[in-house]
This record gives structure tokens, sequence and C-alpha cells, in this order.
């Protein structure tokens, strides 16, 4: 047992290494700089802790951040109403059936899957179970996701360099635009990013003291991270082992068996659901969306793995390139694309899915808006930091950390740069926690360096920093220059400010202390003032859809307008709206994968009086969860979200004999503007795969409907046509007509407006918000 003397000693060592003038009060091997956090340390130190007591002050500064990161992700949040209706259908049904929440399923009756992995609906889903479902219900639980990444980049980056070094870094993630969007909304990656930067904030905990139950936790983590997104939420697993391999105390070997074990754990904690999958018998079990054979590891390898980054076709995803198959149509009918909004193929391909592959995809188009802001900081940053450093230990911590960052963002910013398929600009949120934390460790590493005795050290200092904040303002000012017609004047109040300031940084410290402070926090504004701007004005925008956009919104007539979208002009080949699609009278069901639902008052009644398994069948799961939200009935995707062998004729034939689904809705056909629906959805056909598209479709969907129409007889209610399907099937005469019903103004999921002058075809009912592109991403 210690003695009060041992104590004493120890106490007073870990003292002295937390207060001696070289050592950082969070490495007590002296491997790290000078800390202007040395104020106060109390006989509270513990000998694994590495952080100080925080202060009365610290915890001002904290809770300011944290305060203003919920601020700005929760206030007016519900605007976004139920942001993705393909996800919001499945957390409604996670709301009401267990069985849902657990597999993600689309429908409380448990046809089909989300095309993901179900951790953020479990999120989503049981806080509708707790506090009933809603648009708050859902939405609210990602902003926090969010308040704690921000908490946790703060708490990594505060461990290793300082107080003030985590809090620039929390503050960079907060008011990163991308981040500040997706941590509003209700698409997988909000649950992915924070389970990712918890494994990097349990890695770096493992790196100070070759902790392996740390490791192990940040195993886990990364094991959910793959539940929320599969192999996307892998990325950053190069960066932690490898930080933890040549920055971790202990020996090599034990390094590595560390390493082991932290494997053994991410497997655990993501393979149960895996082997619960495969054990599960599928007959009484929702099918598994995106797969070919309702298996998980199918999901893993092809839909949601090698053909995001290849872009080959197969499975149940998209098939081939979708901006591809758009670009061709605007070069074919240049007339068409006219009508659908200018740009081309390039406007076309870029705003659908973002710019063309290539090391510059980050830096143009939506991609640049939505991260890139602080990307030239953070790329000096992961130069100039390890440079100060020195020839310090292979434990140094601050260099750890910059390694941790540095691959983090090289391995997955370069998979985006180049991934062939499908590649959201949204999906650049993986990226922005390490471009935070890079910012972070360079503003404070440079400017505690800036007088240092060391002349190479001292001059690194004063022109990395000033590097750093004049390569963010002149960006920031290259960025805001793509939307003159939005606050026109930012763009040079941040020019002069960065420049202004980087240049008196980079001169020798000949005025006060204070004076020079006032120019670093005026470089960090120049540099903040720009993203902060698109993030605090995203909370006026309504987003809707598959495939949100951080650009503000504008009133302005002169640009382009995508397929069923917002105008609004496009820079680098790219518009928010994308592929909406059609965006039509009110009535059509919600856009693909993401719009709102209208139903005549009509149809939404005989659909709740309805008792059967599936008060209704509709092709595509997109747009069965609109009908679901508008309705508050189980409805089945037929044919899941693009192209799911599911259900085949035979079962559909099945469910409808034994009287499970009630009824068939199918959207109707108008003659207006005919010839250009059918080029548009010949061009849709191609591009996804041909299911649930409407006409010129070889699928389950085709035959579905084609057996549904020749069996039964439709009336038309609304903008739908709707099939009886509890009635005994009869030929119907190949000229037969449907019955026309008359009915008033629908109920809709969000407030309707009329449409368009396009036809209806099933892709869109229409809200006064900027409406996305529907993709699930």
């Amino acid at each position: 047992m210690p003695t009060p003397e041992s104590q004493c000693i120890r106490r007073t060592i870990i003292i002295v290494t937390a207060t001696h003038p070289g050592v950082a009060p969070f490495d007590t091997s002296a491997n790290s700089a000078p800390s202007s956090d040395h104020r106060r340390v109390d006989l509270s130190v513990s000998a694994d802790s590495t952080l100080p007591p925080a202060t009365a002050r610290d915890r001002l500064w904290l809770a300011l951040l944290l305060i203003t990161t919920a601020g700005l992700y929760l206030w007016n949040i519900t605007t976004n109403h139920y942001g993705n209706t393909f996800y919001a259908g499945a957390a409604w049904a996670g709301s009401r059936n267990w069985e849902a929440l657990l597999f993600g399923s689309v429908d409380p009756s448990n046809f089909i899957t989300v095309d993901k992995p179900p951790v953020s609906q479990w999120v989503m889903g049981l806080s509708g179970q707790i506090f009933g479902f809603s648009p708050a219900s859902m939405l609210i639980p990602e902003a926090l996701m969010g308040v704690a990444a921000v908490a946790l980049m703060y708490a990594m980056v505060a461990r290793v360099a300082g107080r003030s070094a985590g809090l620039i870094a929390g503050l960079a993630l907060a008011i990163t635009p991308v981040a500040a969007m997706m941590f509003r909304f209700n698409n997988p990656d909000a649950a992915m990013v924070l389970l990712m930067t918890a494994a990097a904030y349990c890695t770096l905990r493992a790196t100070v003291r070759g902790s392996a139950r740390w490791l192990a936790v940040a195993g886990v983590a990364l094991g959910f991270a793959f539940l929320a997104k599969m192999l996307e939420g892998l990325m950053v697993l190069p960066a932690l082992g490898a930080v933890y391999l040549v920055a971790a105390p202990p020996t090599f070997w034990r390094r590595m068996w560390h390493l082991v074990i932290a494997a053994m754990a991410l497997v655990l904690s993501a393979g149960w659901y895996v082997v619960l999958t495969l054990l599960w018998p599928a007959s009484s079990r929702p099918y598994l969306a995106g797969s070919t054979d309702n298996n998980f590891m199918n999901l893993v390898i092809g839909y949601n793995g090698l053909e995001r980054v290849e872009g080959r076709s197969g499975g149940g995803g998209a098939h081939g390139n979708p901006a591809n198959a758009i670009a061709d149509l605007a070069r074919e009918n240049p007339q068409l694309a006219d009508r659908f909004g200018s740009g081309g193929a390039g406007g076309f391909g870029g705003g659908m899915f973002g710019a063309q592959p290539g090391i510059t995809r980050l830096f143009t188009g939506e991609f640049g808006a939505e991260i890139s802001f602080l990307l030239p900081t953070a790329l000096i940053a992961v130069i100039v930091v390890p440079a100060l450093r020195g020839r310090r230990p292979r434990t140094d911590l601050v260099r750890a950390a910059t390694l941790l960052f540095g691959v983090w963002l090289l391995v997955d910013g370069l998979v985006l740069s180049y991934m062939s398929g499908t590649a959201h600009p949204y999906y650049s949120l993986a990226i922005a926690p390490p471009i935070a934390g890079l910012v972070g460790l360079g503003f404070h590493q440079t400017w505690t360096a800036r007088d240092a005795s060391v002349s190479w050290q001292r001059y690194t200092a004063r022109f990395g920093l000033a590097a750093m904040i004049a390569s963010g303002a002149i960006w920031s000012f290259v960025l805001l220059d793509r939307e003159p017609n939005w606050q026109p004047w930012l763009r040079w109040v941040v020019l002069v400010v960065g420049v202004v300031a980087a240049l008196l940084v980079a001169l020798p410290s000949t005025f006060g202390r204070r004076i020079a402070l006032a120019m670093g926090v005026l470089g960090m504004i120049g540099i903040f003032a720009a993203p902060a701007a698109y993030a605090i004005t995203g909370d006026t925008i309504s987003h809707t859809g598959g495939n949100p956009s951080v650009l503000p919104e504008r009133s302005t007539a002169s640009g382009a307008r995508g397929f069923g979208g917002t105008t609004h002009s496009g820079h680098g080949g790219t518009r928010s709206a994308g592929v909406g699609l059609l965006g039509s009278r009110a009535g059509g069901f919600g856009g693909f994968g993401g719009g709102t639902t209208t139903l005549p008052p009509q149809l939404q009644t005989m659909l709740q009086s309805s008792h059967a398994r599936w008060a209704a069948a509709v092709s595509r799961t997109s747009s069965a969860a609109g009908v679901e939200l508008a309705a508050q009935v189980p409805v089945m995707g037929v044919g899941g979200f693009s192209n799911d062998p599911a259900p085949s004729l035979a079962q559909f034939q099945k469910y409808v004999a034994d009287k499970d689904i009630g009824y068939y809705l199918a959207p109707e056909t108008s003659s207006q503007n005919g010839s250009a629906t059918a080029a548009v959805m010949s061009a849709v056909t191609k591009a996804f795969g041909g299911a649930g598209f409407g006409g010129g479709r070889s699928s389950v969907t085709t035959q579905i409907q084609q057996w549904v129409e020749a069996n039964f007889h439709g009336t038309t209610i609304g903008d739908y046509t709707v099939y009886n399907l509890t009635v005994a099937p009869s030929p119907q005469p190949a000229s037969m007509t449907t019955t026309t019903a008359s009915t008033t103004t629908g109920t809709t999921t969000g407030a309707a407006t009329p449409g368009s002058t396009f036809p209806t075809t099933g892709f869109g009912g229409h809200r006064p918000v900027r409406h996305h592109t529907a993709t699930t991403g």
C-alpha cells in the first residue's frame, strides 16, 4: 500500500511536469511544446490526466462554444420538416414497430428496409417512440449529435495542444457549412461522423498512455460507424491505426497486440448485426434494400461499397452514372435542357451529384461551398505543424494528432475526389473533423512559436500563420465570388481583413502583445466569417430531398432551374437543385427520394380506412415513404429505392390474394408536355436502371403495374390512379378508361403550393422550399 510520503512525491512529480516551462501539461514525457494554458495546477490532477483542471474562464468559453453550436443547429430546425422523406418514413415506421426499428424498415409492416444500415434510424425511431413522431423529435437528435461532435473535437485537440486550440477546432467544425446543414438533417451522415469523431478521440486518449482499453472503445465506435454507412464509416481507420502504431508509448509488438484487440472490438460491434441478418430467416424479416440477393454482405461489397467508388452498375442500386445520363440528354436535346435549366452537360452533370472526379473536385462547385472554405488553411497546417515540432520524440502528442488528422483527410479526401460512382457533395461532412482539427492545431502552434528563440522556428511560425490566414481569406473570396448576388460586400471584407492580418502577423512583434493578439483574432475572423455566414444563412432555408445544398437562397430569376428545384445560378457545373424530379401540380408523389407528398382528402380517408397489412402499394420506397407520412398508414414500396427485385410478381399476386394490400397507387399520366416527359424519363431510366420511373421499365415494378392495370379497374383521384386490390381481379378491356372522382384540396406532409407546368409523373409534389436531388446517399 502506498505511503503518504510516496503519494506526496508522486503528486509533486505530476505538478512539476505539468508546470515546467518546457513541458506541456498534456505530456509528462516532455514531448510537447509550452502551452499558454499553464495557469493553475492543484493536487486533484491524476496520473492519467492529460489536461490540467479547467478554470472558471475555461468552462465559460467551452459553454459558450457549445451553446452557440446548439443554437446554430437547433434554431428553426423544423423548417426542414421531414427533410429526406425516405429516411423520415423509416423513422416513422421505427417509432411504431420494434422490428421496423431494428432493421430500418421503410414501413411498419416490414416489407423492405432503407438502403443503409439502421444506426441512424435507431436514434430517430427511439426518439419518436419516446416523444411521439414529429419533425422535431426526428431532427433534434441530429442536432444534438452535432453538438456532441463539436464537444469531442474540442476535447481531442485541447488534450494535446491546450484549451485555446480546442476552442478554435471546435468552432471551425461548428461553422463548416456542410456540418451546419447535415446536423440539421435526417440522412445517416450525422451519426456516422459523430461516431468517427468519437473513435478518433478515443484513439488519441489511447495514444497518451498506450491504453488498450481506450483503443478498444475506439474500435467499438468504428463498428457502429460501419452500421451507420458501411465502408464510408471506416475511412478514418487507416489514420487511427497509423497514429497508435507510430506514437503510442508501448513497445512495437505490444502496440500491434493492442491494435489486434481494437480490431476484434470493431468486428464484434459491427458483426453482431451482420450475423443477425444472416441468421434471421429472410422470409420473416424485411428485404435488405440495395442488395441483389437479400444479403447484407452483398450491400457491403456492392451497392454501398465498390460500386460507389468505381461507378460500376449492379445490385439494387443505381445503374451507370446518373450525371452522365442527364448530361447526354442535355447534349441530345438542348431545347429540353433549356426548359429544365441551362448549363448543358456541365450543368446537368455537376448539378446532380457534384463535380467530375479529380484532385480539384473538393474545391469546385457544390463541394467547394460545402467543405473547402478552411481546406487551404488545413493543408498548410499539416505541413507547418510537424515542421515546428522538430526532432521531438516519437510519442509527441501534437505531432501524433497532426498525423491522425492528416491521414484522415488524405484518405477520405482522395476517395471523395476520385470516386466515379454517386458522389453527393454532402459526403464531404466526413472530412470536416480533420480539417477543423488541423486548423485548431495550426493556429495554436504557429501562434505560440512566433516568438521562439530559435530563428528558423520563429520564421516558420510567422510565415506559416500568415500563409494560413491569407490562403483562407483569398479562397473565401473566390468561393463568395461564385455567388455574386448574395451579400456582395462580404467577400471584400473577408479579403481585406484576412490579407491585412496576414501581413501584420508575419512582421516581428514590435508592438504590444495585446495588439498582436488582436491581429491573430482578426485573421481568424477573416477566414471564419464566410463559412459562418453560410452556416447561419442555412438556418433560414428549408432543405428537403436527398441532396441538400448549402448555397444561399436567392430570388434571382437568372439562375438555372433543376428538375423540380429552386432557381439559382451554378458555378463549376453545379446546381443545388439537380433532379427533383419533375416537380408537378400539388398532389404528386413526393420527389424522387425526398419531396413532400400531397394526398386528396378522399384518398387519405380511403387509405386510413383500410385494414390491410399495407394500406397501399406504390412504385419505389421513396414514394411509399411520402404517402406514409401524409396518411400515417403502412405503404409497400414496390421495387425498393431504385431497382430491388422485391417483390416478385408471384409474391405480389399472393399478397393481393391474401388481402394484404388495400390499394395500388399509380401517378396520373397527362398528355401535356408528354414528349418532354418521355425524354426525361428515358434519361432517368438510363441513369438509374429503369426501376420505378414510369414507362419503359423492364423490372418488377413494370410487371406488377402492368398486371394491376390488366386486372383491376382504376379510379382517378386527384393526381393518382387508384386500383382497389381487395376486389376479385378481372381482366380489363384494353380500351377501358379510368373513372374520375372529384376531389378537393389535398392534405400534405407540408405546405402545398401550385406546382410547375410539368405533368405529374409520380416524382414530386411541390413545396415552396428548396427541393434537392432526391437520392439517399
